[in-house]
């Protein structure tokens, strides 16, 4: 892993890229989102400040426990400018996240459990499907496992 001299205040994509193991396009695509900025040279290349380091690591790190990036970008938009976020942050932030991260949890769990009904089926179409319509919210009225809005009739069979 390259060092970087304590001098350098900038990191090209390239250092941020080997340092934080996230490849290029990675780092492009997340500044595109909004979670990391970067400057320009007078050549047009990107120089990141070494927060960066620390936003990438938060933003994988996040990702690897199933936070969607837009959830990601508004936890970060709460810091201030070139802060980075520290251990308190992420207390405070996957306190927050973990009454999301339960619910998925519990949802899968649900999946695992079904999973061999639906399979049974074959085509997705019992009455009251447990993956499609998992609360069964219309399953008395129509059936099938495509939910139609409501209003909407369903196409007429010739």
């Amino acid at each position: 892993m390259p060092q970087i001299p304590q001098t350098h205040h900038e990191l090209s994509v390239g250092q941020l890229s080997a340092r934080s193991g996230a490849a290029i396009s990675a780092l492009h695509f997340y500044e595109t989102k909004g979670l990391i900025s970067s400057s320009r040279t007078s050549g047009n290349q990107r120089r990141y400040s070494r927060d960066a380091l620390r936003r990438v690591a938060f933003v994988r790190a996040a990702q690897r426990v199933g936070i969607p990036l837009v959830t990601i970008r508004e936890a970060l938009a709460e810091l201030p400018e070139e802060r980075t976020p520290n251990r308190e942050d992420w207390a405070r932030l996957s306190e927050a996240w973990r009454k999301e991260l339960d619910e998925r949890i519990g949802q899968l769990h649900r999946l695992r459990d079904h999973l061999t009904d639906c399979i049974g089926c074959g085509c997705l179409s019992l009455e009251t499907c447990v993956l499609s319509n998992p609360d069964d919210i219309v399953g008395e009225r129509i059936t099938g496992s495509r939910l139609m809005p409501e209003g909407r009739k369903p196409p007429r069979r010739p």
